[in-house]
């Protein structure tokens, strides 16, 4: 199989590292002569981070995706005589126009209230459409429909995408209301992420992990995008956090760790990556000594181990609620769209989350404690719901095999 992949990288969100390595992992279980290529929002990070072989990396910055690309598919299209100078000229092309399938791994898309992202979530597909190349967008959030504006994309772009997988009954619900009969249920495909050997030697590189000798850490996981939001309406996000923090290591006499789900090492811009906040965080917390926080920018899975390590976890980005619950750690979720609460209703943990509007620091002290008095009952949960949902994360994948076979 041939296979192009784009909405996630390496670099940057970890969720969407992990959704990318796990679609690597199965495929390339499925087919040992599977070949890829990421079409990379950040080529030059996700070529140096590339731990495979069998993954080519190419240049699909925002600029380049939604100019050059489409703008070279149109033409590919239109203009049959000048395809094979197209696909030389624009390698980008002629790699989606030899594969059998393009992956669609953003984590969320076409959805009301997220306009701004509107353009690539269509940009990101429009390409593989002129080209025939059939496309699979793989498990994410999606809809509601109701924004005008959001309503006319989907129903340009929806029903002619091979497949769409719902990624939790909210979503599979909006895709039914809007008609589509290309759907089909599934889970996070970061749920299938393997960890290996490997990864949990990096990990150990780079943290000393007698921190969690104790048993009792708390995993913290804050959000840019909450962040921004706060910002914009005037209020301290990272104040807020701190308080949070304090509470914990002060109040109750836990360590915690602070974890930057999203990370881009190389850069001190904001978007997709939380290292800054981390670092800002850490630089106001009452007894830092008691804060783990690795500065550095790990892989999905060398922070999935890290975060196993965890008594219990705090998530406000979406993919550490997912690596937290995929090791079976009782996760309490921050979050501000319906794409948390329905993974958290596949383990029936629907009531752990909370949306950022209504998370003051009495309601999340009350959570937590709630949490911690109850989190061998929330662990049983988790590890009864978990092969459930691991199964039906990996059942997209035949699902994408169908599709690349024709």
């Amino acid at each position: 199989m041939k296979i192009a992949i784009i909405g996630s990288a390496f670099s940057g969100n970890k969720g969407a590292a992990a959704m990318l390595e796990s679609s690597v992992q199965h495929l390339t279980a499925a087919d040992p002569r599977a070949r890829f290529a990421l079409l990379s929002m950040y080529p030059t990070s996700d070529a140096r981070l590339n731990p495979y072989r069998n993954v080519r990396v190419l240049d699909a910055s925002p600029v380049r995706l939604g100019v050059l690309l489409n703008g070279a598919a149109l033409a590919h299209r239109l203009l049959p005589p000048v395809r094979r100078v197209i696909e030389r000229a624009v390698p980008e092309i002629g790699v989606l126009a030899g594969a059998d399938v393009l992956l669609d791994e953003g984590g969320i898309t076409f959805v009301d209230g997220r306009g701004k992202y509107l353009i690539y979530n269509v940009a990101s597909i429009l390409p593989a459409l002129f080209l025939g190349t059939p496309v699979v967008k793989v498990a994410q959030a999606m809809g509601p429909f109701a924004e005008p504006l959001n309503r006319l994309a989907a129903r340009a772009m929806l029903p002619r995408v091979a497949a769409i997988i719902s990624r939790g009954a909210v979503t599979h619900q909006h895709l039914l209301d809007a008609g589509l009969r290309n759907v089909h249920e599934g889970a996070d495909l970061a749920f299938a992420l393997d960890v290996g050997q490997d990864d949990i030697a990096q990990a150990r590189r780079h943290v000393d992990t007698a921190f969690f000798d104790g048993g009792d850490v708390v995993g913290l996981s804050p959000s840019a995008v909450l962040h921004t939001g706060a910002a914009a309406r005037g209020q301290d996000y990272i104040g807020e956090v701190v308080a949070q923090i304090d509470h914990i290591t002060q109040d109750l006499g836990r360590p915690v760790f602070l974890v930057a789900h999203s990370a881009r090492a190389q850069t001190t811009k904001t978007h997709n990556n939380d290292l800054p906040l981390c670092r800002a965080i850490h630089g106001r917390v009452a007894a830092p000594e008691k804060v783990l926080f690795v500065d550095v920018e790990l892989s999905s899975q060398a922070l999935r181990y890290l975060i196993s390590l965890c008594e219990v976890f705090v998530a406000s980005r979406f993919h550490a609620m997912v690596s937290a619950l995929a090791m079976g750690v009782p996760t309490l979720v921050i979050g501000w769209s319906h794409k948390y609460r329905e993974v958290l209703e596949m383990f029936g943990q629907a009531g752990l989350a909370v949306a950022h509007a209504d998370a003051t620091e009495a309601r999340f002290r009350e959570m937590l404690a709630d949490l911690l008095q109850r989190r061998e009952q929330v662990a049983a949960e988790i590890a009864g719901a978990l092969p459930g949902v691991r199964a039906k994360a990996v059942e997209q994948i035949a699902v994408i095999e169908e599709v690349a076979r024709g």
